[in-house]
């Protein structure tokens, strides 16, 4: 079952990756490692990960995402058939979303081995005793790396192709056992389109999914750096009517901006995953500055209904920044929740 404490804490999904990983993922891309080299590493990996979020105190915890060597390519795009890959259109400078992979489509796009959550599920499931938060790229951030060529109309359409091979993944996955799965889906929060295909996207991505559903909306996190206005409202009321449990937004670099939404989100019944540490930023929080980020959301919604999480996942984090972060997030829950005497 998951945990329903008021003040929750779970994690977004990736963690941040220790030296010795960035080295040996290094090796495995240049072809050093055999099979068995690369599945012991990966392995490691998640075991660490797993162990820092429950050393920390973490209530829900992921895998990490240790296993996809990054939030696209190894982890999505190489398990898809029918795309080409594409050089990135800047190589040189500074690190930017221009400079990330891209495809295009030769062939309608198919999936025949999965997209790899089952094993990943499966593995943390025996790693740890807490509930685990299953995550998964939605469609329409997946179809912004891929070009239609003739096969497609356009991004939309593309999009509506994944949706069934992520659907497909995801009731893989709950027959496997999982209780908890996450979409994430910041283009939806970067490209504001039509709202009634965003909530038809995830209507199919969800179909016959009975568990626990969520979404995370952010701005982006590619290098540490967002990629649109940073502004939820245009997405609201319409993304009230997405067929998920809880939303996870992000606050915390976003000085608490647009906090009076919290309210709008739990009177449509839906938990709120608000994040109150930045991942983009150096800056350490204390466990009084996160305590004090919770303060500012509970006259908009109750703790039962108010998950503590990171404004994004840890992968463009160093593991320090990280680690510090996580521990002082857990600790600043605790303080809020000894206040309204649940501890």
């Amino acid at each position: 079952m998951l945990i329903s404490k008021p003040l929750t804490t779970s994690v977004i999904g990736s963690y941040a990756w220790p030296s010795w990983y960035v080295w040996a993922v290094e090796a495995i891309r240049r072809g050093e490692f055999g099979a068995r080299d690369v599945e012991e590493t990966l392995n490691d990996a998640v075991d660490w990960a797993l162990h820092e979020q429950e050393e920390a105190g973490i209530d829900i915890v992921s895998d990490g995402e240790m296993r996809r060597l990054g939030f696209f390519t190894a982890g999505f795009y190489g398990r898809l058939q029918g795309l080409r890959e594409l050089p990135p259109e800047r190589r040189l400078g500074v690190p930017g979303h221009d400079q990330r992979e891209r495809y295009e489509a030769v062939a309608p796009i198919t999936a025949p081995n999965g997209l790899g959550l089952v094993a990943e599920f499966v593995y943390a499931r025996e790693r740890t005793q807490k509930p685990i938060k299953v995550t998964c790229p939605g469609p329409f951030t997946l179809a912004g790396r891929i070009l239609p060529g003739a096969i497609y109309r356009d991004r939309v359409e593309i999009a509506y192709a994944l949706a069934e091979i992520i659907n497909a993944e995801l009731r893989a996955v709950v027959q496997a056992g999982a209780k908890f799965i996450q979409i994430d889906e910041p283009s939806m929060a970067v490209h504001v389109g039509d709202p009634r295909t965003f909530l038809d996207l995830l209507s199919r991505v969800f179909e016959g999914i009975s568990v626990r559903k969520g979404i995370h909306l952010c701005f982006g996190n590619f290098m540490g750096r967002p990629v649109a206005q940073r502004r939820y409202r245009p997405l609201f009321p319409a993304i009230l009517d997405a067929n998920v449990d809880e939303l996870a937004l992000e606050f915390a670099n976003r000085e608490m901006a647009e906090a009076e939404i919290a309210r709008e989100v739990a009177a449509a019944g839906k938990f709120l995953a608000a994040g109150v540490v930045d991942v983009k930023n150096y800056y350490v929080e204390t466990p009084e500055d996160v305590a004090e980020r919770i303060r500012l959301l509970l006259p908009y919604v109750s703790p039962d209904f108010l998950i503590i999480v990171p404004d994004c996942g840890f992968s463009q984090t160093a593991r320090w920044a990280a680690r510090a972060k996580l521990r002082a997030m857990v600790a600043g829950a605790q303080m809020v929740r000894r206040e309204l005497g649940f501890e």
